[in-house]
């Protein structure tokens, strides 16, 4: 008789660390209840990024990979009539307008699963994962005073965030995006990333006693990265 061992390897393994930095655009907003009608508020993202890849299983490239960003977010007021035109100033003569920046760092750590030529050439990508960040300051550009506002003419008649601080300086949430990446011997990898994120924090409290139920951050996030190796598989 003889007998034989079978071994099978599902996964290749892979060691390769890679840093860089990254920047975009972001457009916000804010989930408000009471609703708070909006336009999508203009904001840049910059910062440091790290991806190391683990594991090669079958045709998916497995990462895990981090930042650490400056991002600009908020909201902008969209302050129309019943008939969609803007809301007239009595005492400027002007449209009203406001917006609140919010200026954050944030920490984003994903799952990176990708697809495509691993050391030259284009490959696809997917991430999701967690997000912290945590306020550093706030301020407001506006053309009117607040005691002076039209609030007679105004469809949303919802004013009090223009008035009120951020009272959680804490946020967190999910995140997850879709993007592709183009990798060059020796040079690094560039990648063009659209990404989505959904607050599971309130800016405001949200108790009974509370004027919002809800005041949550909604991001669209439009980003560039250059990654190089530091290590890299043979």
């Amino acid at each position: 008789m003889a007998s034989s061992t079978l071994r099978a390897q599902i996964g290749d393994h892979r060691n390769d660390l890679s840093i860089g930095f990254n920047g975009g655009y972001v457009f916000s907003s804010v989930g408000f209840t009471p609703k708070v009608t909006q336009d999508s508020h203009p904001g840049i993202t910059f910062g440091l990024s790290m991806r190391y890849t683990c594991e090669k299983y079958f045709n998916t490239i497995c990462s895990i990979s981090a930042e650490l960003n400056y991002a600009r977010i908020g909201w902008k007021e969209s302050i129309l009539t019943a008939n969609d035109q803007p809301v007239i100033n009595a005492a400027t003569g002007l449209a009203e307008a406001y917006q609140r920046d919010i200026d954050y760092i944030q920490l984003p750590v994903f799952a990176h699963l990708a697809w495509g030529r691993e050391k030259k050439g284009v490959q696809f990508f997917f991430k999701a994962g967690p997000q912290f960040g945590y306020m550093l300051r706030e301020s407001t550009k506006t053309n009117f005073n607040f005691a002076d506002r039209n609030t007679t003419d105004r469809s949303n008649q919802t004013c009090a965030q223009d008035t009120m601080s951020v009272e959680n300086k804490f946020d967190y949430g999910i995140a997850a995006g879709l993007g592709m990446e183009y990798s060059v011997p020796k040079v690094g990898h560039f990648l063009l990333e659209g990404r989505y994120y959904y607050g599971l924090g309130n800016i405001y409290g949200d108790s009974k006693r509370d004027y919002f139920a809800k005041s949550n951050h909604s991001n669209i996030v439009i980003k560039l990265t250059y990654l190089f190796d530091i290590v890299r598989s043979k």
